[in-house]
């Protein structure tokens, strides 16, 4: 119960209050401290697992969480990579606290999972971070990274007027409908010829990052709405923020990690006996027009 309830978010305090409320008057937070460190070694296996040789897809994004370290509270990255197998599950593959995101600790990252078994990656989504994308190549060479559409989107529509977001960004957003890169491009070349003029600054940022937004447009076999984005990543943070929420600021990164990952030890497991994410027939239909390619 203690640790079901742990895994759940809900603080030590909480706890001793729920033990009380069933009649157990003598559990302390220590003691509750205690039993939930029995969670270390599942958390330990999860976090080092073997993994395996190729993933179609790994979308890679960051949090940010307040841990108390020594006599300071700080904000703390915590990088979370989610994987797609050969068989069109996902899985968490990384849960990784970070004091810095850097290409540095991104490689660091990157390299703990290729130690673990991964040799190649398809496809990496992510946000823009210079050290993220840098990593990204430096590690796993031959990969394309795809530039998170609607990340890119709303660095685009930052530097468009209020009046006008509503109407610029549904035309914006047509051009990641477009059957393929070209038909991409050329959609993209309008907007840009209609409105250089006025919106210098985001039509600048929009031929900067065009090219990186489309590349998932080269598989055309995948979903191409679960492979443009991070949105899928972005449900699972939302779903961490709701537990973790209730605890505020964490005591220190290993309980941090010990609440989160038992979690995500559950998220991964029922995605494993759900619904394929993407379609195995689709990802092996890739696989062969990836080769012959090469």
């Amino acid at each position: 119960m203690v640790q079901e309830a742990f895994i759940n978010g809900v603080s030590t305090r909480k706890m001793e209050r729920l033990a009380q409320s069933l009649g157990i008057e003598s559990l302390s937070a220590g003691q509750v401290s205690e039993i939930t460190k029995d969670l270390n070694e599942q958390v330990e296996w999860f976090r080092t697992r073997p993994l395996e040789k190729e993933y179609p897809v790994i979308w890679v994004d960051a949090l940010y969480e307040k841990v108390r370290c020594e006599r300071h509270i700080i904000s703390m990255a915590i990088a979370v990579v989610q994987g797609l197998t050969s068989e069109g599950n996902r899985e968490i593959l990384a849960v990784e606290p970070m004091f810095a995101e850097s290409e540095d600790t991104y490689t660091h990252l990157f390299e703990q999972l290729k130690r673990r078994g991964v040799e190649t990656v398809w496809l990496c989504i992510s946000d823009a971070h210079t050290g993220l994308k840098n990593a990204i190549q430096k590690c796993f060479l031959g990969s394309s990274w795809q530039r998170c559409k609607v990340h890119f989107m709303r660095n685009i529509l930052v530097h468009i007027p209020h009046k006008e977001k509503e109407s610029f960004a549904a035309k914006l957003k047509q051009i990641w409908y477009q059957p393929d890169q070209e038909c991409a491009k050329q959609y993209a070349h309008l907007i840009i010829q209609e409105y250089r003029d006025r919106f210098p600054q985001a039509i600048a940022l929009l031929e900067e990052g065009l090219e990186d937004s489309l590349q998932f447009l080269a598989f055309p076999h995948l979903d191409q709405r679960k492979i443009s984005s991070t949105n899928s990543l972005e449900r699972v943070h939302k779903e961490i923020r709701r537990r973790t929420r209730v605890v505020g600021i964490f005591p220190t990164t290993d309980s941090y990690l010990r609440l989160v990952t038992s979690y995500l030890i559950e998220y991964t497991e029922d995605w494993v006996s759900s619904k394929k994410y993407i379609s195995s027939e689709a990802i092996t239909k890739q696989q062969v027009e990836l080769l012959k390619i090469a």
